[in-house]
């Protein structure tokens, strides 16, 4: 199996929160997403952090296109690998 892994860039923590709840629910995930806090670059403020869902995918049955177009509901985007 190969490690195949989505990521999932979100506005803020509130928005990477609900998002992960409705993944599970949505896409019946083996395992829970990871939420990973994403500070720009030179910048400390928290109000200045991207959130990350990281989804592995191993058995590779997630559709690229419908995780974009589900992170597009919370204003974020899917990371290329």
């Amino acid at each position: 199996m190969s490690d195949v892994r989505h990521v999932l860039v979100l506005p803020d923590r509130d928005a990477a929160e609900e998002a992960a709840e409705a993944l599970g629910e949505r896409f019946a995930l083996d395992e829970e997403p990871q939420l990973v806090r994403d500070a720009l670059a030179g910048e400390d403020d928290a109000e200045d952090a991207q959130w990350l869902l990281v989804l592995r995918d191993e058995p590779g049955r997630l559709d690229a296109r419908e995780l974009d177009s589900f992170a597009g509901e919370w204003d974020g985007w899917r990371e290329e690998p």
